[in-house]
């Protein structure tokens, strides 16, 4: 080759070659950032890296023919191709997780509520009435909401107290006050009660009001004995418990809201163990906020997710670490995004929800809205929630293995979108990374193991309630059992399903 074919070529080459190097280093970096790649990976990942650069650059130093050149282009445009859509990956896997992990609030949605044939369209009208609210029940929320009301509208407000949520609700409902304030999720408690059915038709939201508060999650306070110590020395480093909270609040998923999933995730890294345990949403046991009365687990959620997790701290006398909040509806997003996952079901069973649709006993294939249905149904089980709890565990189950098998690769962009905008976790974005990079490193197959606590049908106050309703008393030998499991799995234990 003649000294001006190679003077010709020598300028671009070497703008490639910078070029095929500056994003070599962007993907570098965001390799290495996302931190879920093991460091034998990420070295050999780095080598390969650079040897385009390194073949790019010879091709342009010695440029024999003009064919080299030609393919060195080529090499370097698909090479920048790849490691700009690979970088774009590796920033929405970064940001979609450190979005979801880095929520701390919650809200409570607290409304003005009139009767749904009261003409009074803004709050302003009704500054005039006492407005009814509950004496006792959920006060800072109320009284925070009263604070905002007064500062916009530059007024005092009046207001009645009634000391039970039946008694507010008859306050509007008989005319005795013409405006009550009350935390929207307690609407779906009346539900719950016996001539309330119907209780959304005969009232009507005037305006909604946010308290944003912040999510404050403190250890369940401990005795300090020596044999308390002992078994906490037991315990892995590395083993930690979540709670997995489903709720389905029309408010969205920030909203304070009855958690109708409640279930304690034991993880082991150590020893690739995932114990999965669920409590029935109406079991009656003492809320952490609620002095000692019992009430349905299920409305603890209305006063915040770190009265759920305290609450079940207080049942299994354990420490839990983080939460998980996802709705139902974002149980069928995440499901239909990973293609959907492979189900196992106890019995075979017709839906109450689809009466087209039939599970049957074994494995069957869900998509998203099918196995939405089947973690939601309860009326075609003589169990009843019992079942339901089971099949979620069973859904969360075949989630997890579709998760971790390669298909997830080809999906991960619905699957992002589908978690950030259902999901929220106070898991650390560090804790995620570093489970998928053990995960890559060993290749793994973990055991996963669930258990339901049961208890038996009784009708008693809720705390949250001041009329007797349907409650499930904890079954005191299934909680002793829930514990020893949990236990093991923390000390490392072999667990095997019960």
């Amino acid at each position: 080759m003649n000294d001006s074919t190679t003077k010709e070529n020598k300028i671009p080459g070497l703008v490639i070659t910078g070029a095929v190097l500056a994003v070599t280093l962007v993907f570098d970096y965001f390799l290495v950032k996302c931190g879920m790649v093991p460091w034998k990976y990420l070295v050999l990942a780095l080598i390969l890296l650079l040897l385009p650069t390194v073949l790019v650059w010879a091709g342009t130093r010695r440029l024999l023919k003009r064919l080299r050149f030609a393919l060195g282009t080529v090499l370097a445009v698909v090479t920048c191709g790849v490691l700009i859509y690979g970088s774009t990956v590796l920033a929405k896997v970064t940001g979609t997780l450190t979005s979801i992990t880095t929520m701390q609030t919650e809200v409570a949605n607290v409304g003005v509520y009139v009767l749904a044939e009261d003409d009074a369209e803004a709050v302003s009208q009704l500054t005039e009435y006492a407005f009814g609210i509950l004496s006792q029940i959920d006060r800072s929320s109320t009284d925070a909401a009263i604070e905002q009301f007064e500062a916009e509208l530059d007024t005092d407000l009046g207001t009645i107290e009634y000391e039970g949520l039946t008694s507010l609700a008859d306050a509007l409902l008989t005319g005795e006050c013409r405006v009550i304030l009350l935390n929207s999720a307690f609407l779906e408690v009346l539900e719950e009660i016996e001539g309330y059915e119907d209780i959304f038709e005969k009232l009507r939201e005037v305006t909604l009001i946010e308290v944003v508060e912040e999510i404050t999650v403190a250890a369940a306070p401990q005795e300090d004995t020596s044999q308390e110590q002992e078994t906490s020395d037991e315990i892995s480093e590395n083993a930690f418990i979540v709670y997995i909270s489903g709720i389905d609040s029309r408010n969205g998923l920030k909203a304070k809201s009855r958690s109708d999933v409640n279930i304690l995730a034991v993880v082991n890294p150590d020893t690739h163990t995932v114990l999965l345990v669920s409590t029935p949403r109406d079991y009656y046991v003492p809320l952490s906020i609620s002095n000692g009365i019992c009430d349905k687990l299920t409305h603890a959620g209305i006063y915040g997710v770190s009265v759920s997790m305290d609450t079940l701290e207080m049942l299994y006398d354990i420490e839990v670490d983080y939460y998980v909040r996802i709705c139902f509806e974002g149980l069928e997003e995440v499901v239909d995004a990973l293609g959907g996952v492979t189900v196992y079901s106890e019995y075979s069973f017709q839906s109450s929800f689809d009466k087209n649709l039939y599970f049957t006993a074994g494995y069957n294939e869900m998509n998203g809205d099918e196995a939405l249905l089947f973690s939601r149904e309860r009326y075609a089980f003589a169990s009843g929630d019992r079942q339901r709890g089971k099949n979620q565990m069973q859904v969360i189950k075949a989630i997890i293995n579709k998760a971790m098998s390669p298909d997830i690769l080809v999906k991960y962009n619905s699957l992002l979108e589908a978690a950030e905008n259902n999901f929220e976790t106070s898991v650390p974005y560090d804790l995620i990374a570093s489970l998928v990079s053990d995960q890559l490193s060993s290749g793994a197959d973990w055991n996963i193991v669930t258990y339901s606590v049961d208890g038996t049908g009784s009708s008693q106050v809720p705390y949250s309630m001041s009329v007797r309703a349907y409650v499930m008393i904890p079954d005191e030998s299934t909680v002793a059992t829930a514990q020893e499991l949990m236990q093991a799995v923390l000390r490392g234990e072999e667990v095997e399903q019960p």
